[in-house]
């Protein structure tokens, strides 16, 4: 009976061992083509991954009410204001999208004002099929995506020093 119990025991666990694998996601790897995307952004205007081509993206995806997300935000205003003319490696210029999880539209459209977020890649994925494509299951997540449309690095913990030193080593 006890031996039941043991294999019993050892099972359930590797069970939810891999189904706990299964949801893991570091989402899309180095090199791989970034999915292309589309939406609207807080001024009704089209805007496509596409459209990005030969910029270095900063793909940002946030969240009104996410504290680390208003915390990053000095840091991405930073980043966009130092970076968005610089010459790099195989991308001219830096262009930042926004990808926001807000389910309620005019709270994303009121943090947008409230935090001066000066560049127009804003796009709101309340649906979650942006966040769906590249495999975000935590926020903030940023990718940083060449000018090819090829991700160079991602990550929950891409920001900070690392992000800056990450940008600083695209550049010409």
């Amino acid at each position: 009976m006890k031996r039941l119990i043991l294999f019993s025991l050892i099972g359930l666990l590797i069970l939810i061992g891999i189904l706990m694998w299964r949801n893991y996601s570091p989402g899309i790897p180095q090199g791989e083509k970034a999915p292309i995307f589309e939406g609207i952004n807080h001024q009704q205007k089209a805007i496509s991954l596409d459209s990005y081509k030969g910029k270095l993206v900063l793909l940002d995806f946030w969240a009104s009410w996410c504290g680390p997300c208003k915390e990053e935000i000095p840091q991405l205003k930073e980043i966009y204001n130092t970076y968005n003319n610089s010459r790099f490696k195989d991308a001219e210029g830096l262009e930042i999208i926004s990808v926001s999880l807000d389910r309620d539209e005019a709270q994303w459209k009121s943090a947008i004002d409230y935090f001066e977020l000066s560049w127009p890649g804003h796009i709101l994925d309340a649906d979650g099929k942006i966040s769906s494509q590249y495999r975000v299951n935590s926020i903030p997540h940023v990718y940083l995506i060449n000018g090819k449309g090829e991700v160079i690095e991602n990550g929950v913990d891409l920001r900070g020093e690392k992000l800056t030193e990450l940008i600083k080593s695209q550049l010409k």
